[in-house]
């Protein structure tokens, strides 16, 4: 078997004049959490549709489990849309039990399913009532049942904490981890990136119909270390960059009250040791901190341009 259930392979479509995906390619690996990140418009809603067989491909591959992607692996997938479609008449129960027929359950496995479900979120109460009487956070709770009901090997969530305040978002967290735990691969797409930072080990990042990054989430965060220090002393500036060679690199430095913090780039084959030593020859060493980037600080940089370093939080060491 391979280790990839879900493998895209120089996928394209286009809508009209719009090039929506051109060539992407992707491996997600089986059993783990895959983000699959993107500014709006890039081309990821499209690539789920595809994956999903909402729409058809203008060329390339989708291999499932190995094999061509058919109509019939769709009973293997779970898909929680960003934009929410349950009949707002329509009963919960009768509404969760009827899609779950859909997705290959017996009205006998369902029922049991459910009950499960029902008193693990405890919403008992909830079985009789129309979706329309409930909350948006109620309703995105019946969603996320009905997508994962069927208990799926591939479960893609788009957006799937919105409307949701911290505790619920907490509760489908913890969810979507014992998803994980069981078996179930999970593609997670969200512009939410410390929910990334939290929950996924492999990312892609499309950008304007092109995948630009992808891979494990720690070695693309080594990929982009730029060995660029934060350190907050007391002294002057020019003791301090007089004490260093010409190729370490002050990228900024700011001052408040009698505090200074610079920004210094340091070479790769630079002992920190003998950094740190430096420091505390010449001024008086406040804190010091390597500014590692987030997957907020590489989206933003290879959207935007942005410089990474300054985007990180100031974290204070010592006093």
């Amino acid at each position: 078997m391979s280790d990839f259930i879900l493998e895209v392979q120089n996928v394209k479509k286009k809508y009209a004049t719009h090039q929506a995906l051109s060539g992407v390619s992707l491996q997600v690996p089986r059993k783990q959490i895959f983000g699959l990140l993107g500014p709006n418009g890039a081309g990821k809603s499209t690539l789920i549709r595809i994956i999903t067989q909402i729409i058809s491909k203008d060329e390339g591959e989708i291999l499932f489990n190995g094999k061509a992607l058919t109509l019939k692996d769709a009973e293997k997938i779970g898909y929680l849309p960003e934009e929410r479609g349950l009949y707002k008449k329509m009963k919960v129960g009768e509404q969760l039990v009827y899609l779950a027929q859909l997705r290959g359950l017996s009205k006998k496995d369902a029922m049991s399913k459910l009950k499960v479900w029902f008193e693990k979120f405890n919403i008992i109460e909830w079985w009789g009532k129309n979706v329309e009487d409930l909350s948006k956070g109620m309703q995105q709770k019946v969603q996320f049942i009905a997508t994962v009901l069927h208990e799926p090997e591939l479960l893609i969530l788009d957006e799937p904490f919105s409307g949701f305040d911290p505790v619920n978002a907490q509760i489908i967290t913890e969810e979507i981890l014992e998803l994980q735990r069981k078996g179930t691969t999970i593609i997670f797409s969200t512009h939410r990136m410390e929910t990334v930072e939290e929950l996924c080990e492999h990312i892609a990042l499309i950008n304007k119909s092109q995948k630009i990054l992808d891979g494990g989430k720690n070695e693309i965060k080594e990929k982009y270390r730029a060995n660029v220090y934060q350190v907050r002393y007391k002294g002057e500036l020019d003791t301090l960059t007089s004490a260093f060679p010409s190729d370490f690199n002050f990228l900024e430095t700011e001052k408040e009250n009698n505090i200074l913090t610079s920004y210094i780039q340091i070479p790769k084959d630079f002992q920190t040791n003998h950094f740190v030593k430096l420091l505390l020859d010449n001024v008086q060493l406040v804190s010091f901190q390597e500014q590692l980037p987030s997957i907020n600080d590489i989206f933003i940089s290879l959207v935007t341009g942005a410089t990474i370093y300054k985007n990180q939080p100031t974290i204070q060491l010592e006093n």
